[in-house]
């Protein structure tokens, strides 16, 4: 990968050790935020609670559990040696790929109750075909996959969540890879998924002194890649938009007040019958509270 260099960004505020008190007790857990549940309260107030705070089951789609597949193959795939990252290698990782997936996430398997496993799995050949019209991964060494990245900001909020590929170049230059399974989005999606890059790209700033040359998604279905470059300044202005996020969910978290913020994405929500604005009513508020939101399920959650 060769990658011209990124402007020198301002001094980053590194990612804090557990704090401890004077007796050495460690002090109690920041909150955290995942760019998943960060776009949740940005699409409806009511989503973020039904997710982060009363933690309501949900049923994994088809497209989600194909989605966590291709992910699983493809981070496998840079297990084996380059000359042999091949297309008919990747299509040989299916099946193995699936079982090491129901194993560890049982609920998938619910996804295909009117699907036959044999064409649930063929359906993966399409997004591969994809993923090798747009890549050639026996040129790329990945540095990282499916890592965690976490950050600590303003000294009182834990950001967190999972890249799917950070490729490095020789100078240390930082490429952020997303996996998207579905197609290449119209602009309500597409807005969500340049917010998750950018999270990533805040977190990776703040926690390596680094701001990414290039965020890359990659969407499968159509063969499409979409690069952008952030710069400092509009990192710096993210951050301020995340603080000002958590504040407004700190206050809905105080007055136990999530509205319902009704669009197109409520046709693909699990929890109509809770949502006022289709006639439910949530439940009751947990007591006690969650300690914090949980960090999203890996992969194939937005697909």
């Amino acid at each position: 990968m060769t990658l011209q260099p990124a402007p020198s960004p301002a001094a980053p505020v590194a990612a804090a050790a557990p704090a401890v008190d004077a007796a050495g007790a460690a002090a109690p857990a920041l909150p955290s935020l995942s760019p998943s549940r960060a776009a949740d309260f940005k699409t409806c107030p009511l989503l973020y609670r039904f997710r982060s705070i009363d933690r309501l089951p949900e049923t994994p789609t088809v497209e989600q559990a194909r989605g966590s597949l291709v992910h699983a193959v493809l981070e496998r795939l840079f297990d084996l040696p380059a000359p042999e990252r091949t297309r008919p290698a990747a299509a040989a990782l299916v099946a193995g790929a699936w079982q090491e997936l129901t194993a560890q996430e049982p609920a998938l398997v619910d996804a295909l109750a009117q699907t036959p496993v044999e064409e649930f799995l063929a359906s993966a050949g399409p997004l591969l075909d994809g993923y090798f019209a747009v890549e050639d991964p026996r040129r790329l060494e990945p540095g990282e996959r499916e890592s965690l990245v976490e950050a600590v900001v303003a000294e009182r909020l834990q950001l967190r969540g999972y890249v799917d590929r950070l490729d490095v170049s020789p100078d240390g230059e930082l490429r952020v890879v997303d996996y998207k399974s579905g197609g290449a989005p119209r602009e309500a999606f597409e807005a969500r998924a340049l917010f998750q890059l950018k999270f990533y790209a805040l977190v990776l700033w703040r926690s390596r002194g680094r701001v990414p040359r290039v965020l890359r998604l990659l969407y499968l279905r159509d063969a499409e890649v979409c690069d952008y470059t952030p710069g400092p300044e509009e990192l710096v202005r993210f951050e301020r938009t995340v603080l000002a996020l958590w504040e407004a969910i700190e206050k809905a978290t105080e007055t136990r007040d999530f509205r319902p913020r009704p669009s197109r994405l409520c046709d693909w929500c699990d929890h109509q019958a809770h949502c006022p604005a289709f006639g439910g009513s949530p439940p009751p508020f947990p007591q006690p509270l969650p300690a914090a939101a949980p960090v999203d399920p890996r992969p194939g959650e937005d697909v």
